[in-house]
């Protein structure tokens, strides 16, 4: 929950909009009405001679947060005495409306009160309960990844369908923390065509009109409503009316939403709200008021023919330190995205091409668990340290039962190919994108020192180059073998390990005590732990000053939870340093430097790692953090002029001013700009954290914080007292810099993306027979910029569905070829856009479908 805005009447200026209240939440203060209206001696409103002009849908709500100050059972009990209050209501006042979001919330009630989802579904044929929103709850829609907010509408609106008959036509969201301008396509092929937000209010985005066309970058529009003051009103509603009438009348429509109910820990309308309406509705001079929907409104305004503005931009800012804080549930969102979409990868194609097993239910259930902690006060790390316990075990859950997918199912594959010398060992290693990747991979195996010699060799008997390493355990003989592998597009390939002698490879990775080099870069670490990249195929340095690259700056942040009102985290008051640096690793294949740094009391470990013939340079962060009210950031100032500053966003991509601003991002950052004349750039990837700036061409990954948990201004913070203190302890994750001499694109960075997040997965094999061949391929495209993102069971069959994604935001023709079920799909793609296709396993028919898997 952030900024619940309420009503004030004291006089301060538009510019002084925001003021605290102690109660959590933030009040909205405005001009005094009397600027505008005049009382009369009844004390009732003296309505402008052009009231009536003016109409209000009056929209009966609760905002519901499940979890935010309390626990998620709590949250439950919320919804249903907030539900029950509703129905009652409507038995009170015949044309009393009520509109409600979120299908888990529905879902609660069919398992716990099926009587009461019998009365709500008899209100919703009348049309007095309004079903909105189309997701499974409101959440964050700056963190997820497109496959996330799929899947939020997938299974919302399969069961809104299911329990009450009907599907939301209107996306409601109006609590996040912003929202990013690749939703419009996806809320249009969720049969979603309006959208309902709150945030950022006026002070924080100016937008030409608060009701608008949304367009997304791919060119979908959805007709999208700001919410005016607040979507919260326990009092009576003439203040609300006489407000939004105030603020609001230079505007190209004349037809206003004004929400009322008691709202956060639920309530709904109350008895006052409504019989304020039903006087209001009496009052010959007010604008029209009447209960209403948002369908209601959204079909009157459709009919009206208005003159409204286009907005191409995503709504930004509100609470940036939302990006950042509660590290652990960021990394834990990420990491389950990524490990379902695995699993269902190589569940879905199994299932057909060696009889692996789909199990669909528990990867529902795994779904909805991701689905209902990217709620946004549990995501944006604003609830109670109680929650994230929940967020622990849910995420355990989700990845628990990816793995036991993707291991059980790699299984079956490798008990069908042979291995057959009882003196070798055997590896089956699977590659899970749909491109051929070349891999280092890294197996601990019992390899006793007293073998002459090891070989690792392919299915043709050809030596692949490898090394070894100390294992992650000190006992007996087990070592770490590290070796470079071709794997075919979305296949799997048999190496083989034997005592047999090797070729020598030349020229591997070289590895010194300040130095990690191999073909492509020499990498300098500095006595303060920062470190300098050499491109030796342009001769430049990657980072301005040279040994300035990865300098972890702590930052000044008294700020709360939200970081209300902070645009920028950019006051510098300290830096790890006093390094020190070890070879770990050095051999033909790959090597690692660590170097340990130190800040107060917290620590700062990070492998920096080369491999042979690439030209990615991976770090294995460990962070051992103690500090309070600070910000640690990681900063890459890219050396190049004329800068420009690319972030991935959900399904998508968006250039921001490098101004220094707080932004949030998925998995991915770039900035490219000029090198002594030519393209030069940077991406920097990572696999747990959100929240970038840019200023100039350096580069910001903000990694930790240090907040109170849910602490909110105006609530001041006495240092002696003892609180629960966010994001202490060991952190890890993990980054990749990609160094380029063309754009991001042209280097397939949205590519080598998927590749950090989905390791190839390797398997032991013991020895046995086998039919299926020691290398294949199953699934392939020909076009770099098209990536197969998700493949999945429908939800009502057995079919195969293929979601596929343009990622460089160019048209493309592209051919995904299905080598298992012998099929070829051909088709074009809009810059940005994501087509979905259902495949029938028998027939191997192929029809384009929308995000709910069905037919236009």
């Amino acid at each position: 929950m952030s900024k619940k805005v309420t009503e004030n009447g004291t006089g301060i200026t538009r510019r002084d909009f925001i003021n605290r209240s102690a109660a959590g939440t933030a009040v909205v203060v405005l001009d005094p009405v009397s600027a505008f209206f005049t009382g009369g001696n009844d004390g009732k409103i003296a309505w402008p001679a052009n009231a009536l002009d003016f109409r209000f849908h009056m929209i009966g709500h609760a905002h519901i947060d499940p979890v935010w100050l309390w626990p998620w059972s709590e949250g439950l009990s919320v919804i249903h005495s907030t539900f029950r209050a509703a129905l009652d209501r409507m038995n009170e006042t015949p044309d009393f409306t009520f509109v409600a979001s979120s299908a888990q919330f529905y879902e609660w009630v069919a398992e716990n009160d099926p009587e009461m989802l019998d009365e709500i579904r008899q209100r919703v044929k009348e049309g007095r309960w309004n079903i909105v929103g189309g997701w499974w709850v409101e959440p964050d829609v700056n963190i997820p990844d497109g496959e996330a907010m799929v899947r939020q509408g997938l299974y919302g609106q399969k069961t809104f369908e299911r329990l009450l008959g009907q599907k939301a036509t209107i996306a409601f969201n109006p609590d996040s923390f912003g929202h990013a301008g690749t939703l419009p396509q996806i809320l249009n092929l969720q049969g979603m065509k309006h959208y309902v937000f709150m945030r950022p209010g006026p002070h924080e985005k100016n937008i030409p009109a608060d009701l608008f066309w949304w367009e997304g970058t791919d060119g979908s529009r959805v007709l999208t409503y700001r919410i005016p003051i607040s979507y919260n009103e326990t009092k009576p509603v003439d203040n609300r009316v006489e407000r939004i009438l105030e603020r609001f009348q230079n505007q190209p429509m004349k037809s206003f939403m004004a929400y009322y109910g008691a709202g956060d820990h639920g309530g709904g309308a109350t008895k006052e709200n409504i019989r304020s309406i039903e006087a209001l509705k009496n009052d010959s001079a007010a604008p029209k008021v009447f209960f209403s929907t948002m369908d209601k409104y959204f079909e009157e305004v459709e009919k009206q023919n208005l003159d409204l503005p286009t907005v191409k931009d995503d709504l930004q800012h509100h609470a940036q330190g939302c990006y950042t804080a509660e590290i652990e549930i960021k990394k834990g969102n990420r990491q389950s995205e990524a490990a379902l979409v695995t699993a269902e990868k190589m569940a879905a194609i199994g299932k057909v091409a060696w009889r692996a097993n789909y199990p669909k239910h528990e990867f529902t259930t795994a779904w909805q668990r991701v689905l209902f902690l990217q709620f946004h006060d549990s995501l944006a790390g604003t609830s109670l340290p109680e929650h994230s316990q929940t967020a622990r075990e849910g995420y355990g859950y989700a990845l628990d039962t990816a793995h036991q997918s993707i291991i059980k199912n790699i299984q079956k594959l490798e008990w069908q190919i042979s291995s057959e010398d009882p003196e070798s060992e055997y590896l089956v290693v699977f590659n899970p994108h749909t491109w051929e990747t070349r891999q280092t991979i890294e197996y601990d195996f019992n390899w006793s020192d007293r073998r002459a010699a090891s070989r690792v060799e392919d299915e043709k008997g050809n030596p692949l180059p490898h090394q070894w390493a100390a294992g992650t355990t000190e006992t007996g003989s087990r070592k770490t073998l590290i070796t470079e592998v071709e794997l075919p597009p979305f296949g799997y390939r048999q190496i083989r390990l034997m005592d047999a002698k090797t070729p020598p490879v030349e020229k591997g990775v070289q590895a010194q005590n300040n130095t990690l080099e191999n073909e492509f870069y020499k990498i300098r670490f500095s006595k303060n732990g920062e470190i300098g990249i050499l491109d030796k195929q342009t001769g430049n340095e990657v980072f301005s000053g040279g040994e300035g690259g990865c300098k972890a700056l702590v930052i000044n942040d008294p700020s709360d939870t939200w970081s209300h009102d902070v645009k920028a985290f950019s006051e510098e008051i300290g830096a790890f340093g006093n390094a020190k640096i070890r070879v770990l690793r050095e051999g033909p294949v790959k090597g690692v430097v660590r170097v340990e740094t130190s800040y107060g009391d917290s620590t700062l470990t990070i492998d920096w790692a080369l491999s042979k013939g690439s030209r990615n340079i991976e770090a294995s962060v460990s962070l051992n953090w103690h500090e309070r009210l600070k910000m640690l950031k990681f900063s890459f100032p890219v050396n190049v002029e004329t800068p420009e500053a690319t972030y991935e966003v959900p399904y998508g991509h968006i250039v921001r001013e490098a101004n220094g601003d707080e932004n949030p991002g998925l998995r991915w950052i770039d900035v490219a700009g000029k090198q002594n004349g030519n393209t030069y750039g940077l991406s920097v990837i990572n696999d747990a954290k959100y929240g970038y700036s840019v200023n100039g061409s350096d580069i910001r990954i903000s990694v930790a914080r240090a907040a109170v948990f849910a602490h909110h201004n105006p609530k001041k913070l006495n240092l002696e007292n003892s609180y629960q203190w966010m994001d202490q302890g060991i952190h890890t994750f993990r980054l990749l810099l990609v160094p380029h001499n063309n754009s991001w694109k042209e280097s397939r960075i949205a590519r080598i993306t998927e590749e950090f997040m989905a390791a190839p997965v390797c398997i032991y094999q013991g020895i046995h027979d086998g039919k299926l061949p020691k290398t294949g391929s199953f699934l392939s495209v020909d076009k770099p910029n098209v990536i197969v993102s998700s493949i999945k069971q429908a939800e009502d069959s057995d079919d195969i569905i293929f979601r596929c994604v343009e990622t460089s935001g160019v048209s493309t023709a592209a051919t995904l070829d299905i080598h298992f079920a012998q099929r070829t799909w051909k088709g074009n793609f809009r810059p940005c856009e994501i087509k979905t296709l259902r495949m029938k396993p028998g027939t191997g028919q192929i029809q384009e479908v929308n995000l709910l898997e069905e037919a236009g």
